[in-house]
């Protein structure tokens, strides 16, 4: 599938940081840059066009629409509504774009009940709240939200991580795990089941062939945790796990680990390989990311 969408100069800026570190070194003539996201490839033209490229296309490129505040879908108000006072089951992950720290995975109930409480709290989306506020506010939650979470190391990771297992992968198996678990147990009636868009509804379920139990009935949207409270409550408690796990990983080694994928991860890798060595790496890093080449690549054994 191939999708074309045209953006604005700000949204430009955020494209060009956001794939910075997943940017093809290969230059092309008229191209800013091109780019890998699992299974998309990104390819941004200097006339401000960018070229969405492979099975999930048609999910990057609407997400990257409303960014900029481009109506990608007719959804309205009243539609959008319905996903915000309602019960239900949202699930949501945190960790996948940071070279160190796990991967966590959060499945959570909230009912028509709970929406007033929730709103008081503030909640939204995780990304949007900072990290000290997360800490507060994710065990006030905690204590009246069902959920059910999952931690996937990055030893567990770099397992795992396959040409035939990509990360899309890994994070479908492990959404449909906390659901499961969670309509499984705790048999709730709900409205709808809801999943921040990472794939297209069929190859979701594509990469769950084989899976014994899958769980069905999902509604799958584009930036859900800013439209459904069980979302956004996944989102927070996955936020809250991930920094305590990434506390622990920075006690454990006696270094200030910087979370991202950025230059400034790159130089505290250097720093891990030159105090505990290369294969340290595999334990707290996820190996696959460009970060592992640049630090090895500078580093003199």
């Amino acid at each position: 599938m191939n999708m074309v969408i045209k953006v604005s100069e700000e949204t430009k800026k955020k494209m060009i940081e956001y794939y910075k570190d997943k940017k093809r070194d290969k230059e092309i003539p008229y191209v800013v840059f091109q780019a890998d996201e699992e299974d998309t490839v990104i390819t941004m033209y200097t006339s401000g066009k960018v070229m969405f490229q492979g099975k999930s296309a048609d999910v990057d490129a609407t997400m990257w629409m409303e960014v900029d505040g481009q109506s990608a879908k007719s959804e309205k108000k009243e539609d959008l509504g319905k996903y915000h006072n309602c019960t239900s089951v949202g699930s949501d992950e945190v960790g996948t774009g940071d070279y160190f720290g796990p991967i966590v995975v959060t499945a959570s109930y909230v009912t028509k009940e709970d929406v007033k409480f929730l709103e008081d709290l503030g909640i939204r989306d995780s990304k949007k709240i900072d990290d000290e506020k997360i800490k507060k506010i994710a065990p006030e939650i905690a204590k009246r939200i069902k959920y059910r979470s999952m931690i996937l190391s990055n030893k567990e990771y770099n397992e795992k991580y396959s040409k035939d297992i990509n990360m899309n992968k890994i994070k479908a198996i492990l959404h449909n795990k906390v659901l499961y678990q969670l309509i499984e147990e705790e048999h709730p009636k709900i409205d709808y089941i809801i999943v921040d868009e990472f794939a297209r509804e069929k190859r979701y379920y594509e990469y769950l062939e084989g899976i014994p139990n899958i769980q069905r009935g999902i509604t799958f949207m584009t930036k859900a945790e800013d439209k459904n409270l069980a979302v956004a409550c996944a989102s927070i408690i996955s936020r809250y796990i991930f920094l305590k796990e990434f506390d622990k990983l920075c006690d454990t080694l006696h270094l200030p680990l910087v979370k991202g994928a950025g230059s400034e991860v790159d130089k505290i890798g250097e720093e891990v390989v030159e105090k505990y060595g290369e294969e340290k790496l595999t334990e707290i890093a996820k190996l696959n990311f460009k970060n592992t080449e640049r630090i090895l690549h500078t580093m003199i054994f």
